[in-house]
């Protein structure tokens, strides 16, 4: 039987098509966010500077010192990890609407210290 038979399968996956397109992460926004969603004790011990670099939406700086992490714009002191993106595709990414492997080797997502962005990427919230 063909999906038109059954309009109640059109309907949900139109409407899943449409909520996939419309839940695409803010990346400015989770940046910000982020120090209130680790769960507390994650960083203990941890220190590590990371640059995002969003191609079109600037530039911030994630330190994680002393169990603390801050966010600011800039790119501010020596990083252990630069994430290259546009701002899409790491929206794309973080919202698990895009491979975050497939946005590496297709060159859309850069990571320049893939142990570093392991070591966090869990911690951070990220599916990579």
């Amino acid at each position: 039987m063909r999906a038109s038979h059954f309009p109640e399968f059109r309907t949900f996956r139109t409407s899943l098509y449409l909520h996939t397109e419309t839940t695409e992460m803010d990346t400015k926004e989770f940046l910000k966010e982020l120090p209130g969603k680790i769960p507390e004790g994650a960083l203990d011990g941890k220190n590590t500077l990371f640059h995002f670099n969003l191609q079109d939406d600037g530039q911030y700086t994630v330190k994680v010192e002393d169990g603390k992490m801050t966010i600011e714009e800039g790119l501010i002191g020596d990083p252990k990890c630069v994430v290259t993106a546009s701002a899409a595709t790491l929206g794309k990414v973080i919202s698990g609407n895009m491979n975050p492997m497939m946005a590496v080797m297709s060159g859309k997502l850069k990571i320049s210290n893939l142990t570093e962005m392991m070591t966090y990427a869990k911690i951070f919230g990220l599916k990579i």
